[in-house]
């Protein structure tokens, strides 16, 4: 599916294909491919790795137009951050932008000025950027509720978001990375090829915001990972913890049994034969209780 419109007064009007500077291709069928390409001059693989998720952004300059790969952020689902591509053809005349979903040109603002294809791209990245920063935001929140729950014990739940956040940083980390050298590049190609000194002035900024959000999607991934550590030594501590008490109460149990196996009750009954079994007995109890008091402080002193 292919949409036309036109940027009047700051915002994207739908308008007629000859009338047309920014052409919306939502997940094209073969014929629709064979039409860009053959309209655009680029090729059917650059088409297809437009609506490749997994395709790194690039820049290809052309003599005639720019083709780009930009990675941006998909909504957030409460479980993973997702990251998707999208393909731009820029040209004096056309921005043709060719993505898998139909929401991509929904969060371009209403920007005072926004009139050539040139601008509209400025528009879409720098959304794409604010995309981002609202994202880790998310994250920073999301991790202090996980580090809530250190106090207390974690459910699979819990571990798994962990896991999937963790992963998904890795994923924002390398897509914001690439951005930013689809940016330099793109500067750098301005600054020789006659961008107006505003849109300039917009790259600048969007580089300055990218490598923000980049440090912290690193600071995040890290604090990611020493959350996971973190949980696998308090597993690990509490486990000792529990192995070495029941191990004390073994060893503090070991010689009760042993006095009271080696005597026996029908031996204690003939050595104390001459005296009342109701204080015999009792005796025997609170030796016994003692005994293992003593060695239960004894070895926790020495632990």
């Amino acid at each position: 599916m292919i949409e036309y419109y036109l940027a009047v007064d700051g915002a994207l009007h739908e308008a007629p294909e000859e009338r047309a500077s920014v052409w919306l291709c939502v997940a094209p069928d073969a014929a629709e491919q064979s039409r860009l390409c053959e309209c655009l001059g680029v090729s059917a693989q650059s088409l297809e790795s437009s609506l490749d998720p997994d395709e790194v952004a690039r820049i290809e300059i052309k003599p005639d137009h720019l083709f780009l790969i930009w990675k941006r952020p998909e909504s957030f689902d409460g479980r993973v951050f997702n990251v998707s591509s999208f393909g731009v053809v820029l040209s004096e005349k056309r921005l043709v932008v060719i993505c898998a979903a139909n929401s991509l040109l929904a969060g371009v603002d209403r920007q005072a000025g926004m009139s050539t294809p040139l601008d509209v791209l400025m528009a879409m990245l720098a959304e794409s950027v604010h995309h981002y920063l609202g994202h880790l935001r998310v994250v920073k929140q999301v991790a202090r509720e996980i580090q809530l729950q250190f106090d207390r014990s974690m459910d699979n739940q819990h571990l798994v978001q962990m896991y999937s956040l963790s992963e998904s940083l890795v994923y924002y980390v390398n897509a914001i990375q690439s951005n930013g050298a689809v940016l330099a590049l793109l500067r750098s190609h301005g600054q020789k090829h006659g961008f107006g000194p505003e849109q300039l002035e917009v790259l600048n900024d969007l580089i300055i915001e990218n490598e923000q959000s980049y440090q912290q999607a690193k600071i995040h991934a890290q604090v990611f990972t020493n959350l996971i550590e973190a949980r696998g030594n308090l597993a690990n501590n509490g486990m000792n913890h529990a192995l070495r008490n029941l191990t004390m109460i073994n060893v503090v149990f070991l010689p009760l049994n042993l006095l009271a196996s080696i005597g026996g009750m029908s031996e204690f009954s003939m050595m104390t034969a001459g005296m009342p079994w109701w204080l015999t007995f009792p005796a025997l109890l609170l030796a016994m209780a003692v005994l293992g008091g003593a060695m239960a402080v004894a070895l926790r002193r020495m632990a």
